[in-house]
């Protein structure tokens, strides 16, 4: 594309990720992207900054481009009392933005339980932050990665977004514990396990899914 909407290495960054069941797009947040809200999605948000409410147009397009691709066209995406997109019945989906990209993933309920993506800068986080975000085995883990501490901090962020409307449980960090090596999952406080997948280019992009009844381990209450 010319409009300068596309990062090509993203792009390409985002096609190697290849999740299964998942579609996954981008967008460079541009003027005008706030008119992209539909009325019932810009009477649902809180904010009023012209700045949010672009960023937040540019995801719901990109989401809204994915849900067009599979069957479900011009739907809104509203905002829930508690900061989560709702999506329509049947799709399961995430989105997030810093201050240049927007990004979205859309599935089908049947494939997937739930979705969480996140982007941040490819920069190391502050130092102070380390020992708030990572436990001790996380921090040894990631002692040779200078861009370890923002890798756990956006997996986090992905994997809060997954797991709260399954669980509706409030998760620190310290709630959600990481393995970066083998199967590459994260496992929340109450039990939830979720599949990473992840590329670090310009930025760090990363997105959790939940399979199918992957709470069936755990006993019943």
């Amino acid at each position: 594309m010319s409009d300068g909407t596309v990062d090509p290495s993203l792009r390409r960054a985002i096609d190697a990720l290849d999740v299964s069941g998942l579609l996954i797009g981008h967008r460079v947040i541009s003027q005008g992207d706030e008119l992209a809200l539909l009325h019932e999605e810009m009477v649902s948000l809180p904010f009023t900054a012209i700045e949010r409410r672009r960023a937040s147009g540019a995801a719901r397009r990109v989401a809204r481009e994915l849900m067009n691709s599979m069957g479900f066209n011009g739907l809104p995406i509203l905002r829930s009392t508690f900061g989560a997109p709702i999506w329509p019945a049947g799709v399961v989906g995430s989105m997030a933005h810093d201050d240049r990209i927007a990004v979205a993933a859309v599935g089908l309920r049947r494939d997937l339980d739930a979705v969480g993506i996140d982007i941040e800068p490819a920069a190391p986080l502050p130092p102070d932050m380390l020992e708030l975000i990572a436990t001790p085995r996380e921090q040894r883990m990631i002692a040779d990665n200078p861009l370890g501490e923002r890798l756990l901090f956006t997996i986090k962020e992905a994997v809060y977004k997954a797991a709260y409307p399954l669980d509706h449980e409030f998760l620190d960090f310290y709630d959600i514990e990481v393995d970066l090596a083998g199967c590459r999952h994260a496992t929340t406080r109450v039990g939830r396990t979720l599949a990473l997948h992840w590329c670090v280019f310009s930025h760090v992009l990363v997105v959790a899914t939940v399979q199918k009844a992957s709470m069936d381990h755990l006993p019943s209450s």
